[in-house]
């Protein structure tokens, strides 16, 4: 198979879980090349995510791995199959950043979600008319048909949250962001009332961090942490800035951020006081 110079991370989510699994069952690289009948290399390409795998390979391994579970294996066969598909957002290729399009990708397979967000409505939770004028406001330059394209990707996005399994969704919004007016009051106030819906839904908790927590001294920034279906799989951690996004996946760094959104999870209003700040936001634009 071809290198591939740029893994996606389903492709490097697959390429960990298969040397996590190696790793548990104390084979080297060699031991594993053995299996295959072919060079060392070749496993050190797949678990670098240099290179793909063919699905009689990765059974093989599998059987090497000690993986018998009938459930566990058809996991990774689906990561391995998914690691090579395209999805919705393909159709977008053209319009949208390739790194938010990654972003999407990995979105779309997790099933849970632990959002921090200190400036902004989180995404899955936007208003179209909200999502509307935020790009206005961060793209300037952006005509009117990369807007709409915009406010399409978002729209797209938010089905995962009612999908035959969706999304398990846990926000934590600084209080701050129910008064960082996007938009018109009218924008800003519908956003608001359907933040306050999106907090009824079974599958969504959402949470305000009220400004004079002390805990707000440990927001730098937001964050996003994602689970997948497969329980052995690692977490994976996404953070971003203007220039640059960054994924977190060594075990180390997710549990750090996981030690923090606990934190921020216990010094929030709970659900039912954080909609009562919600209403009282709205009331304020009254």
């Amino acid at each position: 198979m071809p290198i591939n110079s740029n893994p996606t991370i389903r492709q490097r989510r697959l390429a960990r879980r298969l040397r996590e699994l190696r790793t548990a069952a104390g084979l080297t690289h060699v031991g594993a090349s053995e299996v295959l009948g072919s060079d060392k290399s070749k496993i050190g390409r797949i678990e670098n995510a240099q290179s793909g795998i063919r699905l009689p390979d990765l059974r093989a391994l599998l059987d090497a791995y000690g993986v018998s579970d009938p459930a566990a294996r058809s996991e990774i066969e689906l990561l391995a199959r998914e690691s090579k598909q395209k999805g919705w957002w393909s159709r977008y290729a053209n319009a949208v950043d390739s790194a938010y399009a990654a972003y999407v990708a990995v979105e779309s397979d997790a099933s849970e979600l632990y959002n921090v967000q200190t400036s902004l409505i989180p995404g899955l939770l936007q208003t179209p008319e909200y999502t509307s004028a935020l790009i206005e406001l961060q793209a300037p330059e952006a005509s009117a048909e990369q807007v709409e394209v915009q406010v399409k990707v978002r729209a797209e996005r938010r089905k995962i949250l009612t999908r035959e399994n969706p999304l398990q969704l846990w926000v934590i919004v600084s209080e701050s962001v129910l008064y960082h007016r996007v938009g018109s009051r009218e924008v800003m106030k519908a956003q608001l009332e359907a933040l306050v819906e999106d907090s009824r839904q079974a599958n969504v908790q959402l949470q305000v961090l009220p400004r004079e927590d002390p805990m707000n001294a440990c927001l730098f920034g937001p964050f996003v942490i994602m689970s997948f279906p497969a329980s052995a799989e690692t977490d994976i951690v996404y953070t971003e800035s203007p220039t640059s996004t960054l994924y977190y996946e060594e075990r180390v760094d997710v549990e750090t951020y996981t030690t923090l959104f606990r934190r921020l999870n216990m010094a929030a209003a709970n659900v039912s006081s954080s909609r009562a700040l919600i209403l009282d936001a709205i009331k304020g634009m009254e």
